[in-house]
């Protein structure tokens, strides 16, 4: 017992200080990106064609993060990446940007304040998706994250959930067994499309085999855009979204 309390005493504290400090993540990552409105129109054009998901809009000088996987293939004069990770929103249309988005506390609704501001329960469904989002969001579970401290976990059951949280493109496979889990919720609930699989189908957007866009299927209260989402993203998304405030 001695030698656990003193190797704890050594380590310190390892959770994230966020949100009562802001973090910093690597040079290497790529946030919200910033659009040049100015660059030479050639380039931008040349950037639409390069974007493997038929993200950028040339004429209107924009990119659609529910759209976009974060390749960097359009980085340069036309679009930098910062290292913010804050980029939930609560409608598709502001997913479509020029580097800016609304604030999401803003946008929380009270009564979901009200009833899920203390405690939330999750249902995680993966329907369809190669694994990376879940990867990401189980992270949230492990001590330098902690999702726990904020009243929100991840439940086996969709009885016992307020929130389903679903990754991946829907495949018509997994259309009924979404489906399924929703009608097994308790009202009041929500829904959250993470990662651009769920929000437009990312890498497999028009293939016949999926849905593609989870807000065809189920209306969705939180898109929560990234090829993964970084778990920062997901955690800032999920606490701003819930309590209406970062904390």
């Amino acid at each position: 017992m001695l030698k656990i309390i003193k190797t704890r005493l050594n380590q310190g504290m390892r959770t994230t200080p966020w949100p009562k400090k802001p973090v910093t993540l690597i040079d290497r990552y790529r946030g919200l990106p910033q659009v040049n409105g100015a660059c030479d129109p050639e380039i931008i054009r040349q950037c639409a064609e390069r974007c493997p998901q038929r993200a950028i809009d040339a004429a209107k000088k924009t990119i659609d993060l529910g759209r976009c996987v974060f390749c960097g293939g359009c980085a340069g004069d036309f679009v930098r990446f910062t290292g913010n990770f804050e980029l939930g929103c609560t409608r598709r249309d502001d997913l479509v940007t020029t580097g800016s988005l609304p604030n999401l506390a803003a946008r929380s609704r009270a009564e979901f304040k009200k009833l899920f501001g203390r405690s939330l329960q999750l249902r995680q469904v993966s329907a369809a998706g190669c694994n990376a989002c879940e990867a990401d969001t189980n992270v949230l579970g492990t001590p330098f994250f902690d999702l726990s401290r904020f009243g929100i976990d991840f439940v086996a059951s969709p009885r016992h959930a307020d929130a389903l949280h679903v990754t991946g493109p829907v495949s018509r496979n997994m259309k009924n067994a979404l489906l399924a889990t929703y009608a097994a919720m308790p009202e009041p609930k929500v829904v959250i499309a993470a990662g651009s699989c769920a929000i437009s189908g990312g890498p497999f957007y028009g293939s016949e085999e999926i849905i593609g866009d989870l807000n065809s299927l189920l209306p969705v209260d939180l898109y929560i855009p990234g090829c993964p989402p970084h778990p920062m993203t997901t955690l800032h998304a999920l606490v701003t979204f819930f309590k209406g405030r970062a904390g």
